[in-house]
């Protein structure tokens, strides 16, 4: 089996699975460990939470040209998490913090390993998923 086979036939099913470890791991930083999300972690969440379903459905019927409609949501995502990322590692954009709401959006309310943080994990999912969808679009060419 080449790569294109596997990406063409698993290739939303890894999305989806991401996608949803995603959204079960926010849920859990803010229910049951009761972090408040932020602003901005809101944002990355409405642009997460909706591929769980939609890929999921997407992975059930076979849909070979989501990614028409997962790769705008996942670099819009991306985005979002590289620059909340790198307000709360960088000075770079420090003085939007606090103009986040109650609570700023460079709390670190996990550091693992000194880099690892929620935008971080929020970052890898989306990048994870775009780099998917982009391998499925190129395995579905002709």
């Amino acid at each position: 089996m080449n790569w294109k086979t596997f990406v063409r036939e698993n290739g939303l099913h890894l999305s989806w699975v991401v996608a949803l470890t995603a959204t079960l791991g926010s849920l859990y930083f803010s229910e049951i460990m009761h972090y408040t999300p932020c602003k901005l972690c809101w944002y990355q969440r409405i642009l997460m939470y909706p591929l769980v379903i939609i890929l999921g459905i997407a992975a059930v019927r076979k849909e070979r040209h989501m990614y028409l409609y997962i790769l705008p949501m996942t670099v819009w995502g991306a985005g979002i998490s590289l620059y909340h990322y790198l307000m709360q590692k960088t000075d770079w954009f420090k003085s939007g913090a606090a103009a986040c709401g109650p609570v700023p959006c460079d709390v670190d309310f996990i550091n693992w390993f000194g880099f690892v943080t929620i935008p971080f994990l929020a970052l890898t999912a989306f990048v994870i998923i775009t780099v998917l969808q982009i391998l499925t679009w190129v395995a579905n060419r002709k």
